[in-house]
């Protein structure tokens, strides 16, 4: 049950970059190098005056699950429960395609092998990882995934935002980034680009994006959000990620916010460090919350959470993702989110600083987290959520809570009964289609 909100500062305008970096990497495609990875000291404030927004509802309290995901939950074993907290990624641009990578991180060659061993609840999509080369080969791929997921359906995700961070390009539409849309100042734009998105998305079999971005980026000097954001007004940041939601929601694809409690100022980047921000209580409720706040009041499907230390909002020093206080003081009974809550990419430096991998899992999930993203060493990492949950650090009520919510948000998207089946044929109409292509020509003209 969600405790009921007081009336804050917030708005309610109505949830790597996940996994960027390849393994090994120290900077991800797309991020800005040279970053030291030391943890920023210097003040993060406002660089400019934020007009307070208006108040945020009182939450109501989330609804309970469909009889279909109870009737799933119930027949799932607790290895097949803890499975579903986890999203990595497989190496291969087909179903059936041996890798020495998965070889060494799964104990078995090919990525349909590593789905019916660990059952995990999804899989996402990277170009580094092999999965993406032409329409029809993703197509075949999505399809096998799934076909290697008979009992309960994928959620096959993607970090497609377009602009800076687009790991589908060039199969789909070349639409412009979050800050030439929120540059314009139209919220219809938002809604349109993530429709398009969506919509080709879905045509390939994928199933669930990372984005919009919900970070207000206030700092000229951010290595790693930058560009990606909408801009640096919270009011205008949370009208657009409102919009950019119904888009996903219109084109019937789940979408996810990034990067809770906000990833804006900050001159280190997570990939490579852990940030430091030092936003008061009553600055993060001006500054970062609005866009979340947003997005929740547009029934966003996922948070992302970020790998940054908020002191003030948590003095543990551990980061956002395995802070108790922000995920579930904050986000869970402060604004009411009742969805799913992912990791950013778990292979990242800024999460990975105090603890082992097998400890950094069973943190999050402590701290509310339901999807686990890309852990680096994902045996180490399921062994570890599994003996927890079997010694009582992880309750059986906490794990079932959080598969519900992942059950919760298949059976929403009608991921949950049967997986659907994409059409090769179908998504090379859709692609890059002329009135796709007509919504990224409308979008720079107007940018103009």
């Amino acid at each position: 049950m969600v405790r009921c909100i007081r009336r804050t500062g917030l708005v309610v305008v109505a949830t790597v970059v996940a996994g960027c970096a390849a393994p090994g990497a120290t900077t991800p495609a797309g991020s800005v190098s040279g970053e030291r990875p030391s943890v920023s000291t210097a003040p993060a404030e406002s660089p400019r005056p934020v007009t307070p927004p208006a108040a945020i509802p009182a939450a109501t309290p989330a609804a309970s699950a469909p009889p279909e995901v109870e009737a799933v939950l119930a027949r799932m074993s607790v290895e097949e429960k803890v499975g579903q907290l986890f999203m990595p990624v497989l190496y291969g641009s087909a179903a059936d395609t041996s890798s020495g990578e998965n070889q060494a991180r799964f104990g078995v060659d090919t990525p349909a092998k590593a789905v019916a061993k660990y059952r995990p609840g999804g899989v996402i999509l990277f170009p580094w990882a092999d999965n993406v080369k032409n329409v029809r080969q993703v197509v075949a791929l999505t399809n096998g995934l799934q076909e290697a997921s008979p009992e309960i359906p994928l959620l096959i995700g993607a970090d497609q935002e377009n602009g800076r961070v687009s790991r589908l390009a060039p199969l789909v539409t070349d639409l412009p980034g979050a800050s030439t849309i929120g540059a314009v100042g139209d919220p219809s734009l938002a809604r349109k680009a993530a429709r398009v998105t969506g919509v080709e998305l879905r045509a390939l079999g994928v199933n669930l994006d990372f984005a919009p971005v919900a970070d207000v980026n206030v700092n000229p000097r951010n290595p790693v959000i930058g560009p990606r954001a909408y801009g640096s007004d919270p009011r205008r940041v949370a009208s657009m990620v409102a919009a950019a939601v119904k888009g996903f929601h219109d084109a019937g694809i789940a979408s996810t916010a990034k990067h809770f409690p906000g990833h804006g100022d900050t001159n280190v980047d997570s990939h490579s460090g852990l940030p430091v921000i030092r936003h008061s209580r009553s600055q993060w409720e001006k500054l970062d919350a609005p866009p979340f706040a947003a997005a929740i009041g547009g029934n966003i499907d996922a948070i992302m959470s970020a790998h940054v230390v908020m002191p003030r909002l948590d003095p543990s020093g551990d980061p956002a993702t395995l802070s108790k206080p922000i995920l579930t003081g904050l986000l869970r009974q402060r604004l009411g989110f009742d969805g799913v809550v992912s990791t950013d990419a778990l292979d990242m430096a800024g999460v990975r600083k105090k603890y082992g991998d097998g400890q950094v899992a069973v943190r999050a999930v402590q701290a509310g987290v339901d999807l686990l993203l890309m852990p680096p060493d994902y045996p180490k990492a399921y062994r570890a959520v599994l003996a927890a949950v079997r010694s009582g650090k992880i309750s059986t009520a906490r794990l079932d809570q959080s598969v519900r919510r992942l059950l919760k948000l298949k059976a929403a998207r009608g991921l949950l009964r049967r997986a659907p089946v994409a059409d090769a044929d179908r998504a090379e109409r859709v692609l890059r289609s002329p009135e796709h292509r007509g919504v990224a020509r409308l979008i720079n003209d107007r940018a103009r």
